[in-house]
């Protein structure tokens, strides 16, 4: 196995999981680009090859078992391990998502990528993280997942508005977080979620104030704690999130 850190990033064609990919890349990582489409996914592992980066592709649909499967295999059969794998395909399902009105397919469509999707993707690559001295999970939630945030005063200022597939799926990711923390309790797997902060992607129609750069510094953080770091957290650039 190489000395070289390898990380996996999901979602990691375009925006927030790019500029992760880069973000580790420039770290003198090796860098998986998970992503669905080919075409996308291929152009992004260009263009950071151009730029002297150590990336390569890995087809993945985080709602297929077949694609997982074959994403452990192919990183197996590269790198032998992972060292980190950040968590960060997700989707809105548009909108509006009024509870009252929305039909409930929307929210299986979202909980089916942003939270199942996350644990398919984790349980394949627990192996492979299993066989690093310094093994990562990030996990991508947002502050809109935050109850604490969510109920307090001014919720549509700080957490956007009513969405109840979106906001929801993060809180359940942020639970479903602290379910593997305490089952690997007794591993040295830090996992983590990650909030990135409102960042014009397509996934908003770019009308975020953050940069992708921006956004992925938390990961980035993340996937690189030292040893004895923090676990079991969720946290953005200002510091810790309330649940």
């Amino acid at each position: 196995m190489s000395d070289k850190k390898i990380a996996l990033v999901t979602g990691a064609n375009k925006g927030i999981g790019y500029e992760i990919a880069a973000g580790l890349c420039a770290l003198g990582w090796s860098v998986g680009v998970g992503a669905r489409e080919q075409t996308r996914r291929d152009a992004a592992v260009a263009r950071l090859r151009d730029a002297g980066l150590d990336a390569f592709g890995v087809p993945l649909d985080v709602t297929d078992d077949r694609t997982v499967a074959a994403a452990a295999d192919l990183i197996a059969e590269r790198a032998g391990r992972l060292d980190a794998l950040v968590n960060n395909a997700g989707i809105t399902g548009g909108g509006p998502q009024q509870p009252s009105s929305v039909d409930p397919a929307v929210i299986r469509t979202v909980v089916e990528t942003n939270v199942i999707g996350v644990i398919r993707v984790t349980n394949a690559m627990l192996p492979l993280l299993g066989r690093s001295a310094s093994p990562r999970i990030v996990n991508m939630s947002s502050s809109v997942g935050s109850l604490a945030r969510q109920s307090g005063p001014g919720g549509e200022t700080s957490t956007g508005p009513v969405a109840v597939a979106y906001a929801p799926s993060k809180s359940f990711l942020n639970a479903v977080t602290l379910q593997y923390v305490r089952e690997l309790a007794d591993t040295n797997i830090l996992i983590n979620c990650a909030c990135p902060g409102f960042v014009a992607t397509d996934l908003n129609g770019f009308r975020g104030v953050r940069t992708p750069q921006q956004g992925a510094a938390t990961a980035i953080r993340l996937a690189t704690l030292p040893d004895g770091g923090p676990t079991g957290g969720f946290f953005e650039d200002a510091g810790v999130v309330p649940w």
